[in-house]
């Protein structure tokens, strides 16, 4: 009879089971250290154990430079063609804008940095590696001439690859187009900073990147025009432990500074000020 049987029930649990999503991890690609996604955002996408400094997009740099609500964008109306006719590379563009966005590899700003006018640049290495095409000529260009326009100090962020080869000769054009806009800027004393992160390689290093008044370099990047294999191979020598990091350029004078991620808009401030003269918005350290 049932009265003499004890029915067993499941038993159930005294807490809801709570599951994590799989992408709430990260895990730094040097060190191997792992945290939560929301812990390396929080720290700018520094590995909080080892400091290296992960890529970010174009418009997170514009947010730690640019104050809240200031940021306005320029130029969002030019695009790349395919003047030359390059095997595929419409279909690449296509993929390009698809995955990275429709601001090329380079987004172009006006803003306000601790109070001071400025006009920023800031390369994408999600769009075809930050390769320089005819857009990212013309957008420095442009900036550079408005720049000029108001007198507003320039900043130019770097990441790339070098130039795009898909469009020969008018993608090397842009070198010069940017380097002689860059010497209207000195000629009238506007300031100019060029900040290079990791890479800063071939056509642009070779070019605006290295034009700044003043250069500053985050910690660890790499910074050159040809890759270490090449130049082994074409000089025949071991290469310098470091080479071509931002701290062994800064030990041989090629970068100003190496500024960690958090401390960027200090940085930048602080030297503009001294550039231009102008007193300290409120708030801000002069130390």
């Amino acid at each position: 009879m049932a009265w003499f049987r004890k029915e067993k029930k499941p038993r159930l649990p005294r807490h809801e089971k709570h599951e994590i999503p799989p992408d709430a991890w990260e895990k730094c690609e040097i060190c191997g250290h792992t945290d939560i996604r929301e812990k390396f955002e929080r720290n700018l996408n520094v590995c909080p154990n080892c400091g290296h400094h992960r890529r970010i997009r174009a418009i997170e740099y514009a947010n730690i430079l640019l104050d809240d609500g200031t940021a306005d964008e320029t130029e969002m109306d030019i695009r790349s063609t395919d003047p030359l006719g390059f095997p595929e590379y419409t279909a690449r563009l296509k993929k390009a804008t698809n995955s990275a966005g429709e601001g090329d590899a380079i987004l172009t700003f006006t803003g306000k940095l601790g109070d001071m006018p400025v006009c920023l640049g800031v390369m994408d290495f999600a769009f075809m590696g930050g390769s320089m095409g005819s857009v990212v000529g013309e957008k420095i260009a442009r900036l550079g001439q408005l720049s000029l326009e108001k007198k507003y100090p320039l900043i130019i962020i770097s990441a790339s690859g070098g130039a795009r080869m898909q469009e020969g000769v008018l993608s090397l054009m842009q070198m010069a187009k940017a380097a002689a806009m860059l010497s209207q800027l000195s000629e009238r004393r506007v300031p100019f900073v060029s900040i290079l992160t990791n890479p800063t390689t071939g056509g642009v290093s070779a070019s605006y990147a290295m034009l700044g008044d003043a250069i500053v370099a985050e910690p660890g990047a790499v910074i050159g025009f040809a890759g270490p294999r090449v130049i082994k191979q074409t000089i025949g020598q071991e290469l310098p432990e470091g080479f071509q990091t931002a701290e062994f350029l800064l030990e041989h004078g090629i970068v100003d500074v190496v500024c960690a991620r958090k401390d960027l808009k200090q940085t930048v401030g602080q030297l503009l000020r001294h550039m231009t003269g102008k007193a300290a918005a409120t708030g801000w350290s002069t130390a």
